[in-house]
């Protein structure tokens, strides 16, 4: 996944956001395959379950049938085509969710091998805000961060101040 980098500023920032507002006590559904940052959690006293690779767009069962206490989405709605359906399915009633911030001077995300990592969305923060608030969350706290590259550039100089990545911490309204 992480061939020739790995996101070390995105992990302590995201991992320092969760331990902000997730106790190690409550359970979670970390949506998507396991990967380095569920690893991460665990080494840190999660416990966490990965959804199987399955459709999200199409496929709620492992979502609907959790009974966590939380549900954690890295970098993971950008991918959806839908990703107002998978929100108004999750029974947990806390959502920590991040994603990746459309930049005005780089195009939407797309892998040219691999059809699952390619992203349909690449949102402005208002906009997911408002996914959100739709499918029945109240933000509670929200972070950016930036993701500088070490490349010259008039793109990795706007990298540097831009913010990239957008977190939230959400409950939901019942």
């Amino acid at each position: 996944m992480y061939e020739k980098t790995f996101p070390n500023k995105r992990f302590e920032k995201t991992l320092s956001f969760l331990e902000k507002h997730i106790t190690t006590q409550e359970t979670i559904l970390d949506l998507g395959v396991e990967n380095p940052f569920s690893k991460i959690m665990k080494e840190h006293g999660y416990t966490v379950s990965n959804t199987k690779g399955e459709d999200l767009d199409l496929d709620f069962e492992t979502i609907t049938q959790s009974k966590t206490d939380v549900v954690t989405a890295f970098e993971i709605f950008e991918h959806l085509i839908a990703p107002f359906n998978v929100l108004r399915e999750i029974k947990a009633d806390k959502l920590v969710a991040s994603i990746p911030l459309r930049l005005w001077f780089s195009p939407a995300y797309q892998s040219k091998t691999d059809p699952w990592d390619r992203h349909y969305h690449e949102f402005e923060d208002w906009q997911f805000d408002w996914l959100l608030e739709k499918a029945g969350w109240k933000i509670i706290d929200r972070d950016k961060w930036t993701n500088p590259v070490k490349k010259i550039g008039f793109r990795p100089l706007l990298r540097s101040f831009t913010p990239r990545y957008y977190i939230v911490y959400a409950e939901r309204i019942r």
